[in-house]
């Protein structure tokens, strides 16, 4: 073992992972602005680390709760990149047959329970999900992600508040990325020093590097194993940042070009690239490999988007309404 006791097999693994990502989103920004894709679309270009280091240290029946900004997530839990892309062009073959798009992206075999286009919105929905499995005697964590934006709304107080309160099984990971859409940290937040409110409620909180896929996945293992044990719930705060505008619609005028230039120096890809040479992991002939498979699989999934039908107008109010129990 090398490399923060990483083998070479998953070291490689993290990176494609990463790769796949920055690819896929890439092709999105792409697809985006040749019409195909519609509505919002939030990008995860420079947050790689985030999405890879804490799903790798998740086990298969733990659940995941996201925001909108989701696309990573959804890949690393196992969706299929062709049923993403299908999402996106909103074709009946997307994981929610074209009917959620970008944001509401979904998977019950991947426990995936939906990106969530509210701020803060899926934190009372973690809070219910870890409920419900401390009530069943599951043993399992649920992982919440969500941005430094909804540390602002009641919905997170509340929901920290309810989760130490209950001693339920929920690991907070807030994807502080110095911007709630285009407001700075200090603009909008009163305290900057987001591992301080949780212990308003009582709730253990570490910072993290959330551009170091390898530090991201020892902490949240380490925290995950915590929550699993019946110690509570805990705090994450992984610093990290975009490098896209918020949406393709954003025209990005709250921050500097400077500023956007110096984080792409910690490019969380890049970074992780060469600490791995440096320890004889991978080569230029392993990294032209990973190359070639992710932009075959991120070809692929546009082709199967392409070709993809739509859902037919009859199944138009399907799943509108529950059905009465009988």
């Amino acid at each position: 073992m090398t490399y923060l006791d990483m083998s070479r097999e998953h070291a490689t693994e993290l990176l494609e992972r990463m790769v796949l990502i920055r690819r896929f989103e890439e092709k999105c920004a792409e697809q985006y602005s040749a019409g195909k894709i519609r509505g919002f679309l939030h990008l995860y270009v420079g947050e790689e680390a985030v999405a890879v280091g804490a799903l790798a240290s998740l086990r298969p029946d733990d659940n995941v709760v996201a925001t909108y900004r989701e696309h990573g997530h959804a890949l690393i839990r196992g969706i299929s990149p062709s049923a993403v892309m299908a999402e996106m062009y909103g074709k009946a073959t997307g994981c929610a047959r074209g009917r959620g798009g970008s944001m509401h992206l979904f998977s019950d075999a991947g426990r995936l329970f939906g990106g969530n286009a509210i701020v803060a919105g899926g934190l009372p929905i973690a809070c219910g999900l870890a409920l419900a499995d401390l009530m069943s005697k599951r043993e399992a964590v649920t992982a919440c992600f969500f941005g430094d934006g909804a540390t602002d709304e009641g919905a997170y107080h509340e929901a920290l508040n309810l989760a130490s309160l209950w001693k339920l099984p929920v690991l907070f990971l807030c994807e502080n990325n110095l911007y709630a859409m285009g407001t700075a940290l200090e603009r909008h937040a009163a305290e900057t020093d987001l591992t301080r409110i949780p212990a308003a409620h009582r709730i253990p909180s570490e910072a993290v590097d959330g551009m170091d896929v390898a530090a991201i996945e020892r902490t949240v293992r380490y925290a995950a194993d915590l929550v699993r044990d019946g110690a509570g719930p805990r705090f994450l705060e992984l610093r990290t940042y975009r490098f896209r505008a918020h949406s393709m619609y954003d025209a990005e005028r709250y921050r500097s070009k400077d500023e956007v230039a110096k984080w792409m120096e910690r490019d969380p890809i890049t970074m992780f690239e060469r600490r791995l040479r440096q320890q004889g992991l991978i080569d230029d002939t392993l990294i032209s490999q990973i190359e070639e498979r992710v932009a075959n699989v991120v070809a692929a999934a546009v082709d199967a988007a392409e070709e993809a039908p739509l859902e037919p107008v009859s199944n138009l109010c399907r799943d509108l309404y529950a059905r009465a129990p009988t």
